[in-house]
């Protein structure tokens, strides 16, 4: 073949060639532009070919406008290879749509394209969230469900236009700034509706559980500690409870509808404190003390933490600055609790062990977290990576999606709950000990504290004991005497309960040892005294002894005790400090007349001492007023006014028969 025939021979078919391209290229990028959506039975996501463009003009919007000198744009790959050098703040996109005119009910959803969006659909706009010029942010993590009106599918064509602000941390935070296909899906709107709730309900139903079951375990907390001051790490439950519940107020609202940036602010300003308030949380229940190193510590991983959470908002900062500012309480939680839990756990301490579980959960979580983020940085590790990043943090379980960071949340919160549930086994079983303990009291104290009068000729003798508590600090005795007469002790305990009862039988014990061999009242309280001295533990008690001869002569001294009534009048005595309080007391005797038919009201005061709901005491008037009446009705008046302390009553009668025939 001659040469040059040859020559032409192949630029002709280059020619061709070219042709042949330009024809294909054409109907390629014409076919890329529009997705069909004639036969859709099910939502799809735009995964479609985009035009896109850098700039800003709301004849963008319209579907008459001709981007075919728009490039055209890949989504599934990212949007920095269709703007290599430059980094526009608005970045439109438009997408052709062929739809069934017969089909109705179509629904556009959006999720997650950017801080400040606009969609259109035919020139109308659809979807907002924030502003896009001039720039307000706002979260984008919501999903946002439009209905796709019916009289725009009448012309079997949707004109899809996305504007999209793109802030600069977005650009450098990662690859794929900006509208990726999963963001916009297109279907039935009931069907989307459905899927919209079943994802809100799977991926958030663990987080919101554990977040409502902490709070919870903390309101119980707080309850327990009115009652056990001592237990501060139950006010720290409750914090950590609190803190969580407010830090989650934000994140829940906008899962349902975007929310400005300044609402992400005020949440992650709580984040704050969440270091201070986890690592004590731990540290209490090993009996940790945080001095001021260690809150010295809290405090920076706190600021740390914080500015982490914000940082993305306020600034454009690189994502590895993000990633340091929360290091520290990482640190924290991941390294220094779990070793402080085990230390604690070797040394016996069993709540350690059971808080370690979780706290070795989270830690593998996050050591494999930082492990993936760096295979992630190579290609051969890459996709590696990827698919183990979503096992550990997007695992399918049924409907639900687990995470490890999710399930280690809701197994501290179990742990602290079984602690909870532990420490209330213990003080059941310790409070059912008690209460054996009281009821054995209380029947010896009934062997010590008469339950019926004695009998003395010669006087008649009423008496009535009512405790407070199971068993109470009061005491008297009421004993025979040489010659007819008989000997009275009567007193009060500081304090109520156990311990007072305790030292009532001492002196009880003590009352009756000595009127073995004396009557007199003043030796009898003196030695009442020396026994009590360094005995009570700190503790003191009134008490006052008479003694009554057989002809009404009495003879009485009074350690700090109430006074009694004579015929309703006070009998004055001379004071002392009350038992137990200082050794080798001696007592003043005082000595009066008891006339035949005459009457004495000993009270403890827990007579006087009643107060009613307004606060009023009973008094000492009230006191004087009814001291003539029977020692039964004296009680009930008391008890009726509002009992606060032990209350006893004993009432002597000089009997005037036996006056006359003496």
């Amino acid at each position: 073949m001659n040469p040059l025939a040859c020559a032409l021979s192949v630029r002709w078919v280059r020619v061709v060639l070219v042709a042949v391209s330009l024809v294909a290229g054409c109907a390629w990028a014409a076919q890329a532009q529009t997705f069909d959506a004639t036969r859709l039975r099910e939502p799809v996501d735009l995964g479609a070919r985009w035009h896109i463009h850098g700039g800003d003009n709301p004849a963008y919007a319209q579907p008459s406008f001709d981007d075919s000198q728009w490039t055209l744009f890949d989504p599934y790959k990212s949007i920095l290879t269709a703007f290599p050098k430059e980094r526009p703040e608005v970045v439109w996109y438009r997408l052709q749509v062929k739809a069934d005119p017969a089909q109705t009910g179509l629904g556009l959803r959006e999720w997650n394209i950017s801080s400040a969006f606009e969609i259109y659909v035919n020139g109308e706009r659809l979807i907002t969230c924030g502003q896009v010029a001039p720039y307000a942010g706002y979260n984008s993590g919501a999903r946002v469900l439009a209905r796709i009106p019916d009289r725009m599918l009448a012309g079997g064509a949707l004109l899809i236009a996305i504007r999209a602000h793109i802030t600069p941390n977005e650009w450098n935070s990662g690859q794929f700034p900006g509208f990726f296909p999963t963001n916009l899906t297109l279907g039935q709107w009931n069907t989307l509706n459905q899927d919209d709730w079943l994802g809100i309900i799977g991926e958030n139903a663990l987080v919101w559980l554990d977040h409502v079951l902490l709070f919870s375990i903390g309101v119980v907390a707080l309850v327990l500690y009115y009652s056990q001051r001592r237990q501060i790490e139950y006010l720290w439950i409750f914090a950590l409870g609190t803190l969580s519940i407010v830090e989650s107020i934000v994140p829940v609202i906008s899962v349902f509808r975007v929310t400005p940036l300044t609402w992400t602010l005020w949440s992650g300003a709580f984040r704050l404190f969440s270091p201070y308030v986890w690592v004590s949380l731990y540290f209490s229940f090993v009996r940790q003390r945080v001095g001021w190193r260690w809150r010295a510590c809290l405090a920076f991983a706190g600021v740390a933490n914080c500015f982490s959470s914000i940082s993305g908002i306020l600034a454009s900062l690189p994502i590895w600055i993000q990633l340091v500012g929360t290091l520290p309480f990482v640190v924290l939680l991941s390294v220094v609790v779990p070793f402080m839990l085990a230390l604690h756990l070797r040394r016996g301490n069993r709540e350690a062990g059971i808080l370690l579980i979780p706290a070795i959960l989270f830690s593998f979580y996050i050591y494999a977290k930082v492990a993936l983020a760096v295979m992630f940085q190579f290609n051969p590790t890459s996709a590696v990576a990827t698919h183990l990043l979503n096992l550990i943090d997007r695992y399918p379980a049924g409907p639900f999606v687990l995470s490890l960071d999710n399930v280690s949340g809701i197994l501290s919160t179990l742990a602290l709950a079984i602690i909870i549930l532990l420490r209330s086994t213990t003080m059941s079983r310790r409070q059912a000990q008690l209460e054996g303990e009281l009821a054995a009291a209380q029947q010896v104290q009934q062997l010590l504290v008469p339950e019926q009068a004695a009998t003395i000729p010669g006087f008649t003798i009423e008496s009535i004991y009512e405790p407070a508590q199971q068993v109470g600090g009061d005491f008297f005795q009421v004993l025979p005497a040489d010659k007819g007469g008989l000997l009275l002790v009567v007193g009060d305990v500081a304090g109520k309960g156990l311990p007072a009862a305790m030292l009532v039988s001492v002196l009880v014990g003590a009352t009756r040892a000595a009127a073995e061999y004396t009557s007199d009242p003043a030796e009898l309280l003196a030695n009442l005294n020396d026994r009590l001295v360094g005995r009570s533990g700190g503790g003191f008690a009134t008490a006052l002894a008479a003694h009554i001869a057989a002809d009404g002569a009495v003879s009485i001294a009074n350690a700090g005790h109430l006074s009694p009534y004579l015929d309703g009048s006070e009998v004055e005595l001379a004071g002392a400090l009350p038992l137990g309080i200082q050794c080798g007391m001696r007592y003043d005797k005082s000595r009066f007349q008891l006339a035949a038919g005459g009457r004495l009201t000993f009270y403890s005061d827990g007579v006087v001492e009643a107060q009613n709901a307004r606060g009023e005491l009973f008094g000492f008037e009230r006191g004087r007023e009814i001291s003539t009446r029977p020692a039964g009705e004296i009680v009930e008046a008391a008890k009726r006014f509002g009992q606060s302390d032990d209350i006893t009553v004993v009432t002597i009668e000089r009997s005037a028969a036996v006056a006359e025939a003496a």
